[in-house]
């Protein structure tokens, strides 16, 4: 059999226009205007969310076609009806318009997610650890079974009507309405209200108790900054409401000798310009306690700024620990202080060394020789600065000069 509920609402039928619907609801929402019928707020709700079908062209069409339980049951045309109830009535009205008989059909209301930062270092990301956090979060009062009272019985706020909701309307154009959801500041969002000779003892009617727990969160090799470890169902708990998960995420303490890209491990190394000419070897000591020896031959010269590879030293792969990355040394070269040896070890050393380029002076007198000295950033200004005064100076001498002539004019 056809749907023909939301019809039977606006009080038209099936074969209505949009022009009739329209003007069966504008007469339909003054008669039933909370505003006007206080005690309509449910009815006022039903035309709505039925003008709301039937007004837009897809959405009546869908209608037709499956019906209100078919629209509940599954997505058609795009959305899905859980979702629509939720949007325009936070998913009371479906239940209401069926008796409250929907079963299994709306969706259970689930609790916000609790989020963690945990602090590890690059050791524990290349070996893997367990760590045992401590969490406090809310559980369902063992007392009362999160019911809150004594007797395991509530009253229905009359402000909400027990929606936890206090919904206004404002007139925003002349036959349209704009809908307003605010928390009940009776019941505080609860929906009903226990009397305070009733509460539970130990949850003073919160229905919930707070409650420590030590949970392990294993770091595998191999994890990365801002990876998130999921704990199902951990988070806090609350009546009639799917708990939500406690979300570990890993934050990277900072290394002092190792930095990370990726799976690649970069590390700086800083070796003598004799070990740059004449090779090296020195041991690197490497996030798992190894020791491992890198060595450089000689005749091979290591640039300031060069980068070497040693292949598979550098972080395990996730999930594949077997499996590492690269290990990248970039190499700083330290040079000797000026004047380390006598001339004559100088003019041996150049021997040894490739020959420098041949200078040929120019011709002619143009030539003009000038000192180097170091160059110090904080000096520049003084220099700056007497350079500065010995021109002032002269302009001021001139000026004298010039003043001392028109005195004796």
């Amino acid at each position: 059999m056809a749907d023909n509920k939301l019809y039977d609402i606006l009080g038209v039928s099936r074969t209505a226009s949009d022009g009739e619907i329209k003007k069966q609801y504008r007469k339909l929402a003054k008669e039933f205007h909370p505003d006007k019928n206080p005690e309509a707020g449910d009815k006022f709700k039903e035309i709505s969310y039925a003008y709301e079908i039937l007004s837009d062209p897809k959405k009546r069409s869908t209608y037709d076609k499956v019906g209100l339980k078919g629209m509940q049951e599954g997505a058609h045309d795009g959305f899905g009806a859980d979702d629509m109830f939720s949007h325009i009535f936070g998913g009371g009205l479906f239940g209401s318009m069926f008796g409250g008989g929907g079963g299994g059909m709306r969706r259970k209301q689930r609790s916000e997610d609790t989020i963690h930062p945990l602090k590890v270092t690059l050791e524990d990301m290349y070996n893997g650890k367990t760590s045992k956090l401590q969490l406090s979060k809310n559980v369902i009062c063992a007392t009362c079974g999160g019911k809150g009272s004594k007797s395991g019985h509530t009253e229905k706020c009359h402000t909400c009507n027990g929606c936890g909701l206090k919904v206004t309307y404002r007139q925003i154009a002349p036959g349209m309405t704009q809908q307003m959801q605010t928390r009940c500041p009776q019941c505080q969002g609860e929906g009903e209200i226990i009397k305070e000779k009733d509460r539970c003892p130990t949850c003073r009617g919160k229905k919930v108790c707070n409650e420590t727990k030590i949970i392990e969160v294993h770091i595998d090799k191999g994890m990365r900054e801002n990876q998130k470890i999921f704990f199902r169902g951990e988070g806090d708990q609350q009546p009639d409401v799917e708990p939500g998960d406690v979300v570990i995420i890993l934050q990277q303490k900072p290394h002092e000798r190792f930095q990370r890209n990726d799976d690649d491990l970069h590390v700086k190394h800083t070796i003598s310009l004799t070990e740059a000419l004449c090779g090296f070897t020195f041991v690197l000591h490497h996030l798992d306690g190894r020791d491992i020896l890198i060595r450089q031959p000689a005749g091979e010269v290591i640039k300031p700024g060069d980068v070497k590879a040693v292949i598979g030293e550098g972080m395990p792969h996730y999930k594949n620990p077997f499996e590492k990355g690269n290990l990248y040394v970039t190499f700083e070269i330290k040079f000797p202080e000026s004047h380390f040896t006598n001339e004559t070890n100088l003019k041996a050393l150049e021997t040894l060394l490739p020959p420098r380029t041949p200078f040929v002076m120019p011709e002619g007198d143009h030539v003009e020789e000038v000192n180097l000295e170091d160059f110090d950033p904080s000096d520049r200004g003084s220099h700056s600065g007497a350079r500065g005064e010995a021109y002032a100076s002269d302009d001021e001498d001139q000026m004298h000069g010039s003043g001392i002539q028109c005195a004796h004019q």
